[in-house]
């Protein structure tokens, strides 16, 4: 492939500063907090660049949204699954998923901040759906492989096993700080991850398993 023109990769430079620096300052200030005057400043650019790369605040936000999505996607797509070993896929994808959201906590953040605005953002994406088509396919793949070798029953869904698996990691990280007082200890510490992820696995695999 040749090596993009200096003007080319000076304005995918430029863009993908603002798209950064809009992403932290969505998930500090919120969409109505997050003003164009602060990104642009946060991105050490100018106001009319983010109206000329995204059109407006809100295209703005919704490819941030979109990069959200894609990146979680793509980190995905590495898992190196052993689809003939079910069971061990299943307990891969659900440690992948905690840890993705511990480490990305700006991606919590932001679908807090979009449920908080009733998807209207997001809904308006040309894109978004793609996103959650190849973690339900691998999921999808791990299920007929264990259904295959008499381990899994045959009318658990694909979509069902993966929204179970992202529920109980969402809810654990989005309010492990509020949880954390409320029960009187720290759901941040390693030990109590690691439990957590163990119940989550134990949870999905009496979903699926024949005998479980």
């Amino acid at each position: 492939m040749p090596a993009k023109p200096p003007a080319s990769r000076a304005r995918d430079s430029t863009r993908n500063k603002i798209l950064k620096a809009a992403t932290r300052i969505f998930a500090r200030y919120g969409y109505d907090g997050g003003s164009v005057e602060k990104i642009s400043k946060s991105a050490k650019s100018v106001d009319r660049m983010i109206y000329y790369y995204f059109g407006n605040k809100e295209g703005l936000f919704i490819e941030v949204l979109e990069n959200a999505y894609r990146r979680m996607n793509d980190a995905e797509l590495k898992l190196k699954l052993n689809n003939s070993q079910p069971v061990e896929g299943l307990n891969e994808v659900i440690g992948f998923v905690l840890s993705y959201y511990r480490k990305n906590p700006e991606f919590i953040t932001l679908l807090n901040l979009e449920n908080l605005q009733r998807g209207k953002h997001i809904a308006k994406s040309q894109r978004a759906r793609e996103y959650s088509s190849p973690a339900i396919a691998t999921v999808g793949e791990l299920l007929q492989n264990g259904i295959a070798q008499g381990l899994f029953r045959a009318d658990v869904s694909p979509r069902n096993v993966y929204m179970l698996i992202m529920a109980t990691a969402y809810f654990y990280m989005s309010n492990r700080y509020t949880l954390s007082v409320f029960l009187g200890e720290n759901l941040q510490t390693p030990e109590a991850i690691a439990a957590w992820q163990s119940f989550i696995s134990t949870t999905v695999l009496r979903s699926v398993l024949i005998n479980p």
